[in-house]
């Protein structure tokens, strides 16, 4: 080693309290290194923002990965993709001193074509590494098995298809934060009690939205056994459409408790409850501190949200591609994130 890297290594097994040896496998992915004390060098390597001779050299070959982040486009009524692509541009602006940078590619939710479309973009140019929001699901499996063949590494970000091997899944624990929903709406229940799942989404045939509510009817089952929960599943996610539906079961279902919206469509029903004339407000629970929801959460339409930090999750992507493909280091096949409630009193100090 040069003086000036053995000084830098030295500073690195001081703070983690480790021989030189130990950080030195660790730089050169030699192995024989807990997985704690990897990461915790790791970390200290990157808080230092040390440059080990392995990215000197790979700076000097003019070698440049492009990364590619494909999510759905935030719009006016959903906003809650701003925060992950927040994330990934605070990441792409550290990482591009390594000679990474990351190209942002946008599909729509309620248009599975278009996702389609942007995959063969990214397929007819190859990038090194693909950060994914896989909310079509089949669609979505079809690209992973595509950049599997090519050889590139692909992230999940905030849903998962647990059977393909991407590099890293990023995101909530889904059966657990269904599961915190359950215990969240036995304040409502009165009595059996009658719950109401609605999934808004274009693709319903998504894990996220099937594990969540299995993790909710999981609570609710082993806690409050006659409790009675319907479902409505919508793969149009209009106003109408919603309002319509939950018009129709409210007249047959007067006496409901609760309702539960597992993506952050919430305000959609909470929109509905504000206009109509029950006679008492069933508790609301849903995700995501996007800008309607929190409209209805301040005015007490909405009870609950969950939330799984999406910033952080678009910043913890791109750097799961950057350890593995500069460091090339092991990265964490998956890397949940904290499930934290908001209520009208903590929202407006809760960072997402």
């Amino acid at each position: 080693m040069k003086k000036k890297e053995l000084q830098g290594v030295k500073e690195i097994a001081r703070r983690a309290n480790v021989a030189i040896a130990t950080v030195d496998r660790v730089i050169h992915n030699r192995g024989g290194v807990s997985e704690k004390t990897r990461e915790k060098i790791l970390a200290i390597i990157q808080e230092l923002d040390y440059q080990p001779n392995l990215l000197a050299r790979r700076l000097a070959s003019g070698k440049s990965n492009r990364l590619v982040a494909l999510i759905p486009s935030a719009t006016p009524e959903l906003d809650f993709w701003d925060a992950p692509r927040r994330g990934i541009q605070r990441a792409d602006a550290e990482v591009r001193a390594y000679g990474l940078r990351v190209d942002e590619l946008f599909f729509d939710l309620n248009d599975k074509q278009t996702f389609v479309e942007q995959t063969r973009l990214i397929l007819a140019n190859p990038p090194d590494g693909v950060v994914l929001a896989p909310m079509f699901v089949e669609e979505a499996r079809a690209f992973a098995v595509a950049c599997q063949e090519a050889g590139i590494p692909y992230v999940f970000i905030d849903s998962n298809i647990p059977d393909l091997p991407s590099l890293s899944y990023i995101g909530p624990p889904l059966f657990e934060s269904g599961y915190l929903a359950g215990r969240l709406s036995t304040y409502a229940l009165r009595g059996a009690g009658r719950v109401l799942v609605v999934n808004l989404a274009a693709d319903l045939e998504s894990f996220t939205y099937r594990r969540i509510e299995e993790g909710f009817r999981a609570y609710l089952t082993e806690h409050r056994r006659a409790c009675l929960i319907d479902r409505i599943d919508l793969h149009e996610t209009g106003q109408t459409a919603v309002s319509a539906a939950l018009s129709a079961y409210l007249n047959n279902h007067p006496d409901l408790d609760l309702i539960f919206v597992t993506n952050s469509r919430t305000f959609l029903v909470a929109r509905f409850l504000e206009s109509s004339s029950l006679p008492a407000k069933p508790m609301l629970i849903g995700y995501d501190l996007v800008q309607k929801n929190s409209h209805y959460l301040q005015q007490g339409t909405i009870d609950f949200l969950i939330c799984h930090q999406p910033e952080d999750q678009g910043y913890r992507s791109i750097m799961a591609l950057y350890q593995h493909l500069v460091f090339q280091t092991p990265v964490e096949a998956v890397h949940y994130m904290p499930i934290d409630i908001v209520t009208r009193e903590n929202s407006l100090f809760y960072e997402n």
